[in-house]
């Protein structure tokens, strides 16, 4: 791979958020997409954002059961 090589990554943070690496289009619950406009943008798994798709943080507040 060369530094002008552009992968597209899914990493799954333990506890929070999905990160994505590269271009993509996220679905949201509503059936509405959004494109990325990030290197890396960080999608909520826990349900719990204020700005879903996206991840706010709120993970973080959570008890540990609730975390995904």
């Amino acid at each position: 791979m060369t530094t002008t090589d552009k992968r597209s990554d899914v990493v799954l943070c333990p506890g929070g958020p999905m990160l994505l690496r590269g271009d993509h289009v996220v679905t949201d619950e509503d059936g509405v997409e959004h494109a990325t406009t990030r290197p890396v943008s960080a999608v909520c798994r826990c349900g719990r954002s204020a700005s879903k798709p996206w991840c706010d943080g709120t993970h973080k507040v959570l008890p540990k059961k609730l975390r995904p």
